[in-house]
């Protein structure tokens, strides 16, 4: 039994493994427990509670209460930052001399402290953050919220410099790994870490078009409008769009769409049904950042993927979308694309390409050669 042993700081509970962010995390500690690595798990909690499902994997679970204070948004750090910060961290990393990984730029308030200068150090990096926030300012029609995004965005584009005190750096996806090699040293890019295993397609076609995502994030509120105000508004078929949080704005726009159904507060499992039975899934974004999971979750288990340039440019997933990016294209593509049957050669492409570049396999002979 290898007894190897890491230290993993988490920005919150990696469990359920229900968003971007924490299904990276959660598959991860799947990935390194398979291979025999003891992990001790630090996570900020903030609403999702402690969770038994992680001592699965895990030697030990520390929780830190993430700051809550308003205070915060005064500080200089951003507020993603400031309020995870601990000292009880601190002094739990100090317990075993092993590697720290830590996850995100939320998570290095810690990172330059003089007591961890010895430690091996790896930031995973789930995106440029200050571009994230800055896209998400640029959806938001609250103007306190719109205005805290913008802060946010300028704070961590300065604090972003402490990644000079890590070792390594592991971007989550090539356009990331560019640019963080054009400003920092020893970058990587580790995939993202995932659910799937293997391609599993269901044959014959399917009746309708899906689009998933959490729809109280302003980027993905965006997409569904577009879909529904623009690509659906006129033509005869069946759109989908599943997710939590919906909009009035939303709900309003579907009000006189007759082949629009929302549905909403429904489980991963269902989720992953409604991906599976789709004709197509169709995922449009205007925010080229990091990688879309859900991408990778429609090109493991769905038949035709739709998405427009930003969702896949510089992602090496390409090859395997039918891209359209004008309104006039999607409806042509989509009109198409619903009399296709799902092809043995396009799954076969899949499996190739995936299995290459996205397999949590690969991802982990990456991040334990980093790690030791």
């Amino acid at each position: 039994m290898n007894l190897k042993h890491i230290h993993i700081v988490a920005f919150d509970v990696p469990f359920p493994p229900d968003y971007g962010g924490v299904i990276d995390v959660y598959y991860k500690l799947k990935s390194l427990h398979e291979e025999g690595i003891k992990i001790t798990l630090h996570c900020f909690e903030y609403g999702r509670g402690q969770k038994t499902e992680l001592k699965k994997y895990c030697e030990e679970v520390f929780y830190y209460q993430r700051k809550a204070s308003k205070h915060l948004l005064f500080n200089s750090l951003p507020y993603i930052v400031a309020s995870r910060s601990s000292e009880e961290l601190v002094k739990n990393l100090l317990k075993k001399d092993s590697p720290i990984l830590f996850e995100g730029l939320h998570c290095c308030f810690h990172l330059s402290d003089v007591r961890l200068k010895d430690r091996k150090k790896i930031v995973r990096m789930h995106n440029i953050e200050h571009n994230y926030y800055a896209n998400l300012a640029l959806v938001e029609k609250k103007f306190f919220r719109r205005k805290y995004f913008e802060s946010e965005a300028k704070k961590l584009e300065k604090f972003e410099s402490i990644l000079h005190k890590a070792n390594v750096i592991a971007a989550i996806s090539p356009a990331d790994t560019q640019y963080l090699s054009g400003n920092y040293k020893n970058v990587s890019n580790i995939m993202a870490f995932h659910p799937h295993d293997k391609i599993e397609i269901k044959e014959g076609k399917g009746d309708f078009a899906l689009y998933h995502g959490s729809l109280a994030v302003g980027e993905n509120n965006k997409a569904a409008l577009y879909l529904v105000n623009e690509i659906f508004n006129d033509i005869d078929t069946t759109l989908i769009i599943a997710g939590n949080g919906a909009s009035a704005e939303l709900k309003n726009a579907l009000k006189s769409k007759k082949n629009i159904q929302l549905q909403e507060n429904i489980s991963t499992q269902e989720i992953y049904s409604l991906i599976q039975n789709a004709q197509i899934n169709i995922l449009p974004t205007f925010q080229a950042t990091g990688i879309k999971l859900k991408l990778l979750s429609a090109l493991y288990t769905g038949r035709h993927c739709m998405v427009n340039s930003p969702m896949v440019s510089n992602t090496g997933l390409e090859v395997l979308c039918h891209t359209a990016d004008s309104i006039s294209e999607m409806k042509k593509e989509i009109l198409r694309l619903m009399t296709i049957s799902f092809s043995e050669d396009e799954k076969k492409k899949r499996e190739k390409v995936l299995e290459e570049k996205f397999s949590n396999r690969q991802n982990i002979k990456q991040l334990l050669f980093l790690l030791f």
